[in-house]
């Protein structure tokens, strides 16, 4: 009999020995936590005894910000700035962060879980995730414009109180300035880092029509290359994932290399008049409206070869729209309309969603939508899974 109870005691001591172990480093990770003053944390231990269960979507959000609110999803959140500060709901409905800052024109930009708010004509811009500020920046000039990247570091465009020199300026992910540069004619837009955080390009309007100059070296203030688009606007610029630029201008989407003097058209609109873009996902949609005929116009999906994925032809008022992952949200004056990438209507899984009020549109992941107008932001889903 002792020779059949001996593993039972071997196995009864390794156990102990290892709640030995978990015991020590416990009370050694409380210790060092007390010690450095930052405070013991267990939500690491919580997890590991707990399995994670789905997350609820909550399906009202309440945004206590002020006026004039703007959004962005921090995938799994979803972050709003307003006159009077930010905050972060995550999908379940728990404000995650909230920080007080007065902004009269408040806008935002985000990517990748990471976000930029910034007042348009001040000088507050904030830099964050779901979990915490990041970055707090006072600029010296009046902010135009914030752009972040993949990888946390982000680019504000200032202009000089009565002239025309514009700034911009580089930041890395952790709030410290890393590159600036100043252009002495024209009208600076917006500045845009590539993935790689090794380049900078900068959209600025001069007396001819638009300029995009590129810095390859954040070392150097001169520019490497300017690409010249006389007689014409373009009004946003995106670095892709092969170092060339998406360039939207008011009659066409144009790719820029970056390094080479070359430009070309990757799709034109001239005679419609450009409503709205957005991009996600290697792919633009495009709300183009007919000149002189009141609200009667088209929405596209467009992929980066100039490849039309699908067209739909509206009669109503587009609101606001949304593009992400391969759906389209679009606010339109009689109700709410889900579209795939081949832009054929997907239904709801609610009643239709009346336009009253909304101001706002904001397409999700998990195929769903954030909903707002002054006094409410809600979600509303599709009933059927989108094929991405």
């Amino acid at each position: 009999m002792p020779d059949e109870e001996l593993p039972k005691k071997k196995k009864h001591g390794w156990i102990r020995v290892l709640l030995s172990l978990a015991v020590i480093i416990l009370l050694s990770y409380i210790t060092i936590s007390l010690i450095s003053g930052s405070g013991p944390s267990l939500d690491w231990l919580i997890d590991m005894f707990s399995p994670e269960e789905p997350l609820e979507i909550a399906e009202e959000f309440h945004f206590n910000i002020g006026r004039s609110r703007v959004f962005a999803d921090l995938d799994n959140a979803i972050a709003a700035a307003g006159s009077l500060g930010i905050q972060v709901i995550d999908y379940g409905g728990t404000e995650t962060l909230r920080d007080s800052v007065q902004m009269s024109s408040p806008a935002i930009n985000a990517v990748n879980g990471r976000a930029v708010a910034f007042d348009i004509g001040g000088v507050a811009a904030r830099v964050f995730s779901a979990e915490g500020i990041l970055a707090s920046i006072t600029t010296n000039g009046q902010i135009v414009s914030a752009s972040v990247n993949p990888n946390g570091w982000f680019a504000i465009c200032t202009q000089e109180s009565g002239g025309f020199k514009g700034n911009a300026s580089v930041y890395n992910d952790e709030g410290d300035l890393k590159y600036r540069v100043s252009l002495s004619s024209g009208y600076i837009l917006s500045a845009i880092l590539s993935p790689d955080n090794t380049s900078l390009a900068v959209l600025n309007l001069t007396d001819f029509g638009s300029r995009i100059t590129f810095y390859h070296d954040l070392e150097k203030e001169e520019a490497d290359k300017t690409f010249d688009l006389p007689g014409e606007l373009i009004i946003d610029i995106q670095y892709l994932e092969n170092g060339d630029v998406l360039a939207i201008t008011t009659d066409s989407l144009l790719i820029v290399d970056s390094r080479d003097d070359d430009g070309w058209e990757l799709y034109g609109f001239s005679g419609m008049r450009l409503g709205g873009y957005a991009i996600s996902d290697n792919y633009i949609a495009l709300h183009l409206l007919d000149f002189g005929i009141g609200h009667r116009g088209r929405l596209l999906i467009v992929d980066l070869f100039g490849n039309l994925f699908g067209e739909v032809t509206i009669e109503r008022e587009l609101i606001s729209m949304s593009y992400r992952d391969g759906y389209l949200a679009a606010m339109l004056s009689d109700g709410l309309v889900f579209y795939d990438r081949g832009l054929v209507e997907i239904p709801q899984s609610s009643e239709s969603i009346s336009a009253a009020g909304v101001s706002r549109i904001l397409a999700l992941d998990r195929d769903m939508a954030l909903i707002a107008g002054d006094r409410f932001a809600v979600i509303i889903r599709s009933s059927t899974e989108i094929d991405n």
